[in-house]
């Protein structure tokens, strides 16, 4: 059997958990069977990869030419990538498609090459809204593709229950065939190391302890949400924001603003406006002792479960999957949401949720023997349940179904 991956990311392009979810999926699969992937690159070329069944070969774009409004670049610029790929040869058995980018092109390959196709759904178009403060009118056509490739699929991979749900609530889809197999992760990679190297790098005390965010700058990661309740946050511990690549000027001169009041009250606020690199994540993770994800939508969430395979006890909005990965009172906390407006789909009462935040984050902080209890319960919870080995035996088993019918 052959697979092929139709991805934006791949390494070393990984910039959000989509991405993490091909890198160790592709890995896993080509254990089992042969993988090929097709992902965005600056040229096209094959990229190096360390497994013998496993093939990538990036995609170049040339946007030099277009005419069209900034914002519909990156859509145009999909389509042609979609286009590139059906258009390079398809021999694999079945085609499997990762975020909406990809999805012109699992349909062109479905009809075209007359494959099954199966689509993992990471996040859904419905439920980010200021996507379109981003894309513009390209946020309509990301909605139409994503229901259109969903609605033909002949498998749909739920990442969490709760994101399940919301494909049957949202599409036309026959429940039997969505499937729920959970985002995984690395054990090897993900646990808790003593280096403390890049704490330094970037000036953070490794004897005193700090509040953790990882994430981009969006809407959906509510990093802005977390700056807020600083000033609810009692003294004596640093505050790391490693957040970087905002989705637009708007959100990035929000978050600047948010800092700057934050650091008004307290100066213990270390802001790492870059990508790092797995190392200082693993670091980060490490040392922390406390992470938060104030996420607004998040259908798995997998910052959560990097964060609690290092040991670290988690601060979480109880949305989407992340109620499937931290459980409240063992791992961490989960800070409701009670209601959420459709436009621009934000807390009812952001101020509200701001100060819960806090208030669970000041509750570990003042109490380290219950942030090792929970941090211990975490990384259990990690190896029993989220391995990358079962979840690639879970797709791989989907695969055969698909292709035995």
């Amino acid at each position: 059997m052959k697979a092929l991956f139709l991805t934006n990311e791949f390494p070393p392009t990984i910039y959000g958990g989509a991405g993490v979810h091909v890198d160790y999926l592709s890995r896993e699969l080509s254990k089992l069977i042969e993988i090929e992937a097709r992902c965005y690159g600056e040229a096209h070329r094959e990229i190096r990869v360390d497994f013998p069944s496993l093939k990538a070969t990036g995609f170049g774009l040339d946007t030099s030419e277009y005419t069209a409004p900034k914002q519909l670049h990156s859509i145009f610029g999909a389509v042609q990538r979609c286009v590139d790929w059906n258009s390079t040869n398809i021999d694999a058995d079945i085609v499997h498609l990762h975020t909406w980018y990809t999805h012109f092109g699992g349909i062109l390959a479905k009809l075209n090459y007359g494959i099954p196709m199966v689509l993992t759904v990471h996040s859904l178009e419905p439920l980010r809204p200021w996507k379109r403060e981003q894309l513009g009118g390209g946020y309509d056509f990301s909605c139409w593709v994503e229901k259109t490739a969903i609605e033909m699929a002949d498998a749909v991979i739920a990442v969490s229950s709760e994101t399940k749900a919301d494909v049957l609530r949202l599409f036309n889809v026959d429940e039997k065939k969505v499937h729920v197999i959970y985002n995984g992760i690395d054990l090897a990679e993900y646990q808790p190391v003593k280096t403390t190297e890049a704490l330094r790098k970037y000036g953070i005390d490794p004897n005193v302890p700090f509040v953790l965010f990882v994430g981009r700058i969006t809407r959906q990661k509510g990093i802005v949400h977390l700056v807020n309740a600083i000033k609810s946050m009692d003294p004596g511990f640093q505050i790391v924001l490693c957040a970087g690549a905002p989705d637009t000027p708007e959100i990035a001169r929000e978050m600047k603003a948010a800092v700057d009041e934050a650091r008004a009250h307290r100066g213990e606020i270390i802001w790492i406006e870059e990508m790092v690199n797995k190392a200082t994540v693993y670091e980060l993770y490490s040392h922390a002792a406390v992470f938060c994800c104030p996420s607004i939508y998040e259908p798995f969430g997998i910052i959560n479960l990097e964060a609690m395979a290092c040991e670290t006890a988690v601060v979480a909005s109880a949305v989407g999957g992340i109620k499937e990965v931290v459980v409240h009172g063992e791992t961490g906390y989960l800070v409701p949401i009670e209601q959420m407006t459709e436009s621009p789909f934000e807390p009812m009462n952001p101020e509200q949720f701001s100060k819960d935040l806090a208030a669970r984050i000041n509750e570990l902080m003042a109490d380290p023997a219950l942030r090792e209890k929970m941090g211990k319960a975490g990384r259990r919870r990690a190896v029993e349940k989220f391995s990358w080995e079962s979840i690639a035996q879970q797709t791989h088993a989907l695969y055969k179904s698909l292709l035995k019918q």
